[in-house]
Parts: C-alpha cells; sequence; structure tokens
C-alpha cells in the first residue's frame, strides 16, 4: 500500500507535480527531509526528484530510507523523454516503472554552480537549437523554455503516472 508522495525540487517545478499527483491519489507530499521526519523508514513511496544532467535529484538518498514503487524524474525535456539514458545513469532497477516530466525552467531561481551551467546551457544549446532548421515541436518548445522560461507542469502530464497507479 502506497503511504505518500516524496520529492526533492530545485525551483518549485517537482514540488507542484509532487502536489498534483498527492491529491490525485489522495496521498501526503513530503520533501524528502520532512519525510525524513514524518515517514517510517521503509514506506511505500512515489519518488519525484528534479534532473539534473540525467541525475534524479535525491533518488539515491529515498531509495535507501522508503521501498520506492515508482521514479518521476521532472526535466525540462518532453515527458518520456531520456527513459533509458536516466534509469542507467541513476540504477533504477528495470522492475520499478521509470517516468519523465516536463517541468520548466526559471533562470532567477537557481543560484550557485546550478545557475552557472544553466546560464551556459541557456547560451550553447539555444545558440544551437536556434540556428536549426526544420526543429521538431519538442525543440521548439525547449528553445522558448531556454528563451523566455516557463512552466510546462501540468495534470496531463501526469496521466502515465496516473494510469500506472490505477493498474
Amino acid at each position: 500500500m502506497m503511504n505518500a508522495i516524496v520529492y526533492t525540487s530545485n525551483t518549485g517545478f517537482t514540488a507542484q507535480y509532487a502536489g498534483l499527483l498527492g491529491g490525485k491519489l489522495n496521498l501526503p507530499a513530503y520533501s524528502l527531509d520532512t519525510a525524513k521526519r514524518e515517514l517510517a523508514a521503509g514506506a511505500e513511496i512515489i519518488y519525484l526528484g528534479w534532473l539534473m544532467d540525467g541525475q534524479v535529484k535525491g533518488y539515491k538518498q529515498a531509495a535507501k530510507l522508503y521501498k520506492i514503487a515508482a521514479v518521476c524524474g521532472v526535466g525540462m525535456g518532453a515527458g518520456g523523454s531520456q527513459i533509458k539514458e536516466v534509469r542507467k545513469g541513476n540504477a533504477i532497477p528495470e522492475n520499478i516503472p521509470l517516468f519523465t516530466l516536463q517541468g520548466g525552467f526559471e533562470l532567477n531561481k537557481l543560484h550557485g554552480i546550478y545557475k552557472f551551467m544553466m546560464n551556459t546551457m541557456k547560451r550553447t544549446v539555444g545558440k544551437k537549437l536556434a540556428a536549426k532548421q526544420d526543429k521538431t515541436a519538442d525543440e521548439q518548445d525547449m528553445l522558448d523554455l531556454l528563451l523566455h522560461g516557463g512552466s510546462r507542469v501540468s495534470e496531463e502530464n501526469l496521466r502515465p503516472v496516473l494510469e500506472w497507479c490505477k493498474k
């Protein structure tokens, strides 16, 4: 039986998804730090973490504490992208469902090294995407996020996770 949604968020997009998912499933949503105080070790959870360079932030720590039923990585890319890379890069077992969700991008909410890294990515990837002819819809969306920021958090993006939960 699922006990909670646990998440690690940097700029708030993952926290928004955790709140939406918790509301849909009638489960509490806790940040990983709060969960350590509120949830017993071994509780069954769905874990959501923000993606940085293919890493689901907080996943390894959460996996040591809880029984993870599913993992959601929240990043800038389209939902369902990078599954193979994220699974491999985080050593998520094949028997644990993995979902990637498109969150958003707000450079002004980042600090320190993350701000520096994303500013560099914005310049390099943004320049490359802007120059590319015949962009796909996903590439155009990524360019828009890089140039203008914004959120892509939506209940619709959670549909694959909710469908899995119904099974």
